[in-house]
């Protein structure tokens, strides 16, 4: 994993779900005043979303273990690993009520075979002791995990507590994994992750990264991810890129849905290098500190249905104090955008019938032009392009001539826009400037001397001809415009015309407020 820099540096079980009942599209805001508020979400302008809200009310586990499964006793220590590794594969587990712990050593954990089921009783917990490093761990697929409640782990950074080495086709269902240093969950291919409480976990509630290969077939879905990032990453390591409820890398395939991601200190959900295939629909993401959602260096992307409210206070407010003229959104798509040559349920990233209400900001499409495959300011140090399979092949002369001039790019292109909402008041936020972008738009490429894409070619590029387009949108507020860089701040007409001529078919209510 690479350090993160901000973008103009240089260098299938029953779900527990609650139904948010959908309104139409006018919009009943509640807004509150404490951005990190983790209440219920209320009734907003989003369309049959479905919220989880499974925190408060987890579902319960058998209270009698299941026909065949072996017992675990939470009075003896180290039982549930020691019966595991003393069983064959395909066992079931029945861990009884009460708080099981493992050997008092930082590396005990519970080493699964293959297909073996844990399953807890109502009031089963396996408790880390703030000693143990790791609860389920190794390289065994198909394992299963419902009704348990996983906490006090002390994983270190960027390592996780449950799959810990991202074992394939583990389900994950009705468990809450709490309190935890770390991420609370790692993840591997065709993971099914549903109706969990991610709550409180140090760095990331998930992180959906696999050490060799891609991870495929990834479902995260009805969980309430709320809380993560206690240990404040960001702060202790400026810039890194390594934070928020989930994180996902290299993932192609995933279905995000009818989530509720809150509070997060931090980003909601951040799908960051070489991502591909995405459905993200049906989310509540609301009252995070940074953005509720980033697309960063992926492609193909289908958000839809979602309810964003009041994030990106923290950060946003943070940025725009410190005199920063970049629009830090609460949708941010960098360096993304549909590809036709790389197989996934659309060519494009389609952002559509979402409600986005009061949040520092709106949607910014951003390319960094000097960030490009094999290029010293590419953050995601020896990662390139899905197109290009060697690094090294994007260099000069090569670079300067089709088809590497294209394809060493992780290109902003091919983003559409349309039958959102778009709500802002700004007394909610109290708010007086910067906090009402939508954007589109580059920096002067600059870097390095052998750079293909000096001066304004990247930013004439995304703002005109790589098919980036707002239309058919209403927007409620006092919104601001920008467009090819951050100096060119645009009213709506002016966004409309030429030369950028965006959201055609769209309506402005500038005197709402909300």
């Amino acid at each position: 994993m690479r350090i993160k820099r901000w973008p103009w540096t240089l260098a299938a079980a029953p779900l527990a779900l609650a139904l948010v009942t959908a309104t139409g599209c006018e919009s009943t805001s509640d807004a509150r005043t404490n951005p990190t508020a983790s209440a219920a979400p209320t009734t907003s302008g989003a369309r049959s979303t479905s919220v989880a809200r499974v925190c408060a009310n987890p579902v319960a586990g058998p209270t009698k273990a299941p026909a065949g499964a072996v017992t675990v006793d939470p009075a003896k220590v180290g039982d549930l690993a020691a019966k595991t590794k003393n069983s064959p594969a395909n066992t079931t587990f029945w861990l009884k009520p009460g708080k099981h712990r493992l050997d008092p050593d930082r590396y005990a954990q519970v080493v699964p075979k293959k297909g073996d089921r844990y399953i807890g009783a109502p009031g089963a917990v396996l408790d880390g002791g703030k000693k143990n490093q790791y609860a389920f761990s190794g390289g065994a697929r198909d394992v299963t995990i419902r009704y348990l409640t996983v906490q006090n782990f002390v994983a270190p950074m960027d390592e996780g507590v449950v799959n810990h080495d991202s074992a394939d086709g583990w389900v994950v269902e009705d468990s809450t994994i709490q309190d935890n240093a770390g991420a609370g969950l790692m993840a591997g291919a065709r993971q099914q992750v549903r109706a969990n409480c991610l709550r409180d976990n140090g760095q990331y509630g998930m992180n959906a990264y696999k050490g060799k290969g891609r991870i495929t077939g990834l479902v995260v879905e009805g969980n309430e991810i709320v809380g993560n990032n206690t240990g404040d990453w960001e702060r202790r390591r400026p810039g890194c890129g390594c934070t928020g409820g989930v994180k996902f890398w290299a993932v192609d395939g995933a279905d995000v849905r009818g989530n509720w991601v809150h509070g997060n200190r931090g980003t909601g959900l951040w799908a960051d290098t070489n991502n591909n295939d995405f459905l993200i629909e049906n989310n509540v993401l609301e009252a995070n500190d940074g953005a509720a959602l980033i697309y960063e260096i992926s492609y193909n992307a289908i958000i839809r249905n979602n309810t964003i409210r009041r994030n990106n206070w923290v950060e946003g407010r943070k940025a725009a104090d410190s005199g920063d003229s970049f629009p830090f959104a609460t949708l941010y798509l960098s360096e993304s955008g549909g590809e036709p040559r790389i197989k996934a349920r659309t060519s494009k990233i389609d952002v559509y019938r979402n409600v986005l209400e009061n949040n520092w900001s709106g949607i910014t499409l951003w390319e960094n032009a000097d960030r490009f495959c094999n290029s010293p300011a590419n953050t995601s140090s020896g990662d390139c392009t899905l197109l290009v399979k060697k690094t090294s092949s994007c260099a000069r002369p090569a670079i300067a001539k089709a088809p590497l001039y294209s394809d060493c790019r992780w290109k902003t292109q091919r983003v559409d826009i349309h039958d959102n909402r778009f709500v802002l008041d700004k007394s909610v936020l109290k708010c007086t400037a910067k906090c009402d972008r939508m954007a589109v738009l580059s920096n002067y490429g600059t870097y390095p001397d052998w750079s293909p894409y000096k001066g304004e070619k990247v930013a004439d590029a995304i703002t005109q001809t790589q098919h980036n387009r707002w239309h058919d949108n209403v927007y409620v507020g006092a919104w601001k415009f920008v467009a090819h860089d951050p100096s060119k701040v645009l009213d709506f007409a002016q966004w409309q015309g030429l030369p950028y001529r965006q959201d055609a078919g769209s309506t402005l209510r500038a005197g709402d407020g909300g």
